[in-house]
């Protein structure tokens, strides 16, 4: 029921979140793919920096968390540790002892926020965030049309996990655990998906938890209903950077994946998930790209790779695509081969419902691929790789025992 009222909520505020939005803001944002540790100085110094340096005040929202006391209090800690002047904002659902709602429009809050160099979101239940900041009648609460006035200022506005979910106009909202019931029935709006915050913009879809969770290919079904050319998967521990001219940096423990559907296509005919010529990145710590003209930049210490230096001969065939840092590993394979595809698939075991469906996930050089690496072998760039997608049918029993 709750889920539902806030889903209601935020698809009446969308079109005002987009409005607030079309104005380029001249902050930064800092999307943070989930499981942030303290000791990820880059990122923690990054906020910071972006919020104004040495001092600078960020405001803290445990909105999404079930326990805001302790979640909030530990962001403040790190923020501080790294030299901000960090500080609770008491709009939170879980908060002992405080109306959320109300809170969301006391204006001496909305002042606060707004006079800030930063915010960040900690991690939760993003429904949580859109449920509370904005009205019953869809429309932005004081304290919502702050953080935009902050962020059209030059403030910077980070979020981890949950508020990482938020920052695109469509966010995943209360979907499966697993992946693959999604790519076999799709998504709802109010169920699966609903309006987030939007504060990167109409164009872009953002995800989380994407690597170590297997989430890359969820985005599609959500991309593909709603419309969106381009979507974003961070990983946990590691950030995505977008600043006012549209570029992404890329910093942390890992990288991110960048799906690009401008040139795809689907077969309408066929019921199930399927896509053609799209294009699936792996954007490393270190390297930018920019979201408008899709140009990408590894990082120094990178070179083009070695065409006559190929480790992998061997046909490559992955049996869980969905595996944690599986695709990743999978094109690192392909562009360290001489083979030009590599194929993974995705399904579900016996007891599942449907269990003959399943997808095979094609990857394959292309014209416009591009492929860098260092000169260990230990950290890859991999751009524009061709992704195609289509349902198969699985055997059943996949096995016997003899």
């Amino acid at each position: 029921m709750l889920k539902s009222l806030c889903f209601a909520l935020a698809l009446a505020g969308a079109g005002m979140a987009s409005a607030a939005a079309a104005e380029p803001p001249k902050g930064s944002l800092v999307i943070i793919g989930g499981g942030l540790r303290p000791e990820n100085a880059a990122v923690w110094e990054k906020i910071v920096l972006l919020a104004g340096g040495k001092g600078a005040r960020i405001a803290v929202f445990p909105t999404a968390a079930e326990n805001p006391a302790r979640e909030g209090g530990n962001a403040v800690a790190f923020l501080n540790r790294h030299g901000a002047q960090a500080f609770m904002v008491p709009v939170a659902p879980r908060l002992a002892g405080t109306d959320a709602r109300k809170a969301a429009e006391d204006p001496a809050i909305a002042d606060t926020v707004r006079g800030a160099g930063g915010v960040f979101f900690t991690g939760g239940d993003q429904a949580r965030i859109t449920g509370v900041l904005r009205r019953p009648d869809g429309s932005n609460s004081a304290v919502l049309d702050a953080l935009w006035s902050l962020y059209r200022r030059g403030g910077v506005i980070a979020g981890t996990s949950a508020g990482a979910a938020i920052m695109s106009s469509t966010m995943f909202y209360d979907p499966p655990l697993d992946v693959i019931p999604i790519l076999k029935h799709g998504v709802v709006d109010g169920k699966d998906i609903a309006p987030g915050l939007g504060f990167i913009g109409d164009d872009v879809f953002i995800d989380q938890h994407l690597l170590v969770r297997g989430r890359f290919a969820r985005m599609l079904p959500a991309m593909l209903k709603k419309g969106y050319k381009l979507g974003l998967g961070i990983d946990e521990n590691t950030a995505a950077v977008v600043g006012p001219n549209r570029d992404v940096s890329v910093i942390g423990y890992t990288g991110a994946l960048v799906l690009d559907l401008t040139d795809a296509s689907t077969d309408p005919k066929q019921p199930l998930l399927n896509l053609s010529n799209a294009r699936i990145s792996y954007v490393d710590n270190g390297d930018t790209f920019n979201l408008v003209s899709r140009t990408y930049v590894p990082s120094k210490g990178k070179e083009p790779v070695d065409r006559n230096m190929r480790e992998y001969r061997e046909a490559l065939f992955y049996t869980d695509i969905l595996g944690n840092t599986s695709v990743v590993n999978l094109l690192e394979k392909l562009v360290d081969s001489n083979l030009e595809r590599a194929t993974g698939l995705a399904f579900e075991g016996p007891t599942s419902r449907a269990p003959e469906r399943g997808f095979e996930f094609t990857f394959s050089r292309a014209p416009d691929s591009r492929e860098y690496v260092t000169n260990r072998e230990d950290a890859w760039s991999i751009y524009r790789i061709r992704m195609d997608v289509r349902p198969v049918k699985m055997q059943q029993p996949l096995y016997t025992v003899e």
